[in-house]
């Protein structure tokens, strides 16, 4: 399935990204599906929301609240937005980090429309005073408001028009029970594969009017570290690279060349992955370690870690998380030539290894 891809965005073929003025949110926009028959992957997800739709139109109704859930990239924003459209209904998008206090939350809710899809990113970070709000507005599509002060202080209720909650989160423990349980969806995005990937890159050069064969695109779709996001990144460096240097035309070989010169090796590996586990590895001797320490020892947000480098790191076999911290495996020793303090394991397969 297609996820929160960064959706096209450049203007001319003949010029460079940065010549042509683009950034990442016109690009994503232009390459995101807006209906499920283009809409790549994520086979299990997407069949749930099908059969909810249909049954929710069919009845006449709002769909079911939604929760989707997993690391950055695999397509959130872009089934909160094919939900709007199948439902045939509005669509208004907030975050958690942007609500600060409860009459911006009212605000929204008591302006929407009709069986309108509200979507939500990063619902884990809401404030635990706005979260309060929404349960009614969830549940009976009700909104409790205190009006005044002290003793004469009264609580008024509001009708809010039935809508579809649709929220996204990449860290979905981190949500409370009472939350979670006013959803009738939740569902997991997972890595995409490297054949399906390449559906989704063929599809976005087509869009971009790139010129790409099929070992090229499958060069990339290995590389891409199972994220849809991450492919058209990429895509777009690469489109630079061989409109300066190889006659516009992506091939395997121009492929190889433009990801070497941007150090994305053949696990989709960059200078953050590798800094990450080579110092898990060469200074913590494979661990276990904390990921405070870790992130300390790497000058990153604990948070990052977790949510942006090692759910693919586990992926795909290069560290284990352990109830006393993050461990090397010895794959993860394979691949960077060294030694593991211990006796060798036997050699391992990676699920995205050439």
């Amino acid at each position: 399935m297609l996820m929160d891809m960064p959706d096209a965005r450049s203007s001319s073929p003949r010029l460079v990204g940065s010549q042509a003025g683009e950034d990442d949110a016109s690009f994503e926009t232009r390459l995101r599906p807006s209906r499920f028959d283009e809409f790549v992957g994520q086979t299990k997800a997407k069949q749930q929301l099908e059969l909810a739709i249909t049954a929710a139109r069919s009845r006449g109704e709002a769909l079911d609240h939604v929760l989707l859930y997993g690391p950055p990239g695999l397509g959130k924003t872009t089934l909160a937005t094919i939900v709007s459209q199948e439902m045939g209904v509005a669509f208004q998008q907030t975050s958690g980090p942007l609500l600060q206090i409860k009459g911006d939350l009212t605000a929204i809710l008591t302006n929407l429309q009709d069986k309108q899809v509200l979507f939500f990113d990063e619902v884990h970070r809401l404030q635990p005073q706005l979260e309060e709000v929404l349960y009614s507005a969830l549940e009976d599509y009700k909104l409790d408001i205190l009006i005044g002060q002290g003793p004469a202080a009264r609580t008024h209720t509001l009708d809010l028009k039935p809508f579809t909650f649709v929220a996204a989160t990449t860290r979905a423990g981190l949500l409370s029970s009472p939350l979670r349980s006013r959803f009738g969806l939740i569902l997991r995005l997972d890595f995409y594969t490297p054949e399906e990937l390449a559906v989704i890159l063929h599809r976005s050069a087509r869009i971009l009017d790139v010129p790409a064969d099929d070992e090229g695109i499958r060069t990339l779709a290995r590389r891409c570290r199972g994220t849809p996001r991450i492919a058209n990144r990429l895509l777009r460096r690469v489109r630079d690279y061989a409109q300066v240097r190889a006659q516009g035309r992506i091939t395997g070989p121009v492929a190889n060349d433009a990801l070497a010169m941007l150090e994305v090796d053949e696990y989709g590996f960059d200078e953050a992955d590798r800094r990450l586990m080579l110092t898990l590895i060469q200074k913590y001797e494979g661990g276990p370690v904390g990921v405070n320490t870790l992130a300390a020892s790497l000058a990153e947000e604990p948070d990052a870690i977790e949510e942006i480098y090692e759910p693919f790191l586990i992926q795909i076999g290069f560290l284990n998380r352990t109830p006393r911290g993050r461990v090397a495996t010895s794959l993860a020793y394979q691949h960077f030539k060294i030694k593991p303090p211990s006796a060798a394991a036997a050699p391992q397969t990676s699920l995205f290894e050439e």
